[in-house]
């Protein structure tokens, strides 16, 4: 994952975290349930980029026992 996907990954939680912070403040219980989809889906891309990360760095192809 580029250092884009990772940028993006962490603005769609940070603005998925105020939306969700906006509607807990606000009672709006569609835009609560937006700005933690839109959070998790965040936390969940970054998540998977750190992971090709370790991967990539532990030189791990993703077949376990292979060698």
């Amino acid at each position: 994952m580029s250092v884009f996907d990772k940028a993006k990954a962490k603005a769609e939680e940070l603005l998925g975290r105020a939306e969700q912070v906006y509607g807990e403040s606000h009672g709006d219980a569609a835009a609560t349930m937006d700005g933690e989809a839109r959070r998790l889906e965040g936390e969940a891309d970054e998540a998977r980029a750190e992971a090709e990360e370790r991967a990539r760095r532990n030189g791990d192809d993703g077949l376990a026992g292979a060698r």
